[in-house]
């Protein structure tokens, strides 16, 4: 990775793998703009059971985030499944422990965007952007949408809102990445990459 390269984090939580694609498909679109690399993070699952742990380092896919992560991005987005129409309580204990980068305005000027995945159509994917925006605008980011310049908006029979992008993965979880659903995912990965790189020349 080139040093001089703006880092994009996109941080997500899944479950059963849709969440983790769309997260793939933002960073692919972060890494289409020059100058950008994309940061891949998760977090670990919690538990109602205080006992249950998590290892240090996931089986496999992308590694656990770290506070340093948020310091060193120059824009961030944010996912997570849907859990009855708001993020998974994995990601919400993430951002419940971030007071001290709030205190110092860590993340206070850089590019944010959102994106769900949920097992139901109509299961919450709107109220679930919505309520990751919350904790992002208390941080001071500048949060993005997906402009109606994207045609998909118009033509999408499953996911993908002006709020961000999304995914519609079925009971099962099982229900492929729609076209429709793949290039908004790609765009909102593009939108953040190149808004950084705005921020930056003017910075």
């Amino acid at each position: 990775m080139n040093q001089a390269n703006l880092i994009i984090l996109v941080l997500f939580y899944s479950r059963h793998g849709a969440t983790r694609k769309l997260a793939e498909l933002i960073a692919q679109g972060v890494e289409s703009v020059p100058g950008c690399d994309a940061r891949l993070r998760t977090v670990p699952a919690v538990s109602t059971v205080t006992e249950a742990t998590e290892p240090d380092v996931p089986a496999d896919g992308a590694p656990y985030v770290e506070l340093d992560d948020l310091t060193e991005c120059a824009g961030l987005a944010v996912g997570s499944p849907t859990r009855f129409g708001n993020m998974a309580a994995a990601m919400k204990y993430f951002w419940d422990g971030t007071a001290a980068q709030w205190l110092s305005g860590a993340l206070a000027g850089k590019p944010a965007c959102v994106f769900t995945s949920t097992g139901s159509l109509h299961g919450g994917q709107e109220s679930t952007l919505l309520s990751m925006m919350i904790p992002l605008f208390h941080h001071g980011l500048m949060v993005l949408g997906l402009p109606y310049t994207n045609p998909e908006l118009m033509t999408t029979s499953s996911g993908g809102t002006p709020y961000g992008a999304s995914h519609w993965s079925g009971l099962d979880g099982k229900k492929t990445i729609t076209e429709d659903e793949k290039r908004l995912a790609i765009a909102l990965g593009r939108r953040l990459a190149e808004t950084a790189v705005k921020l930056r020349a003017v910075a």
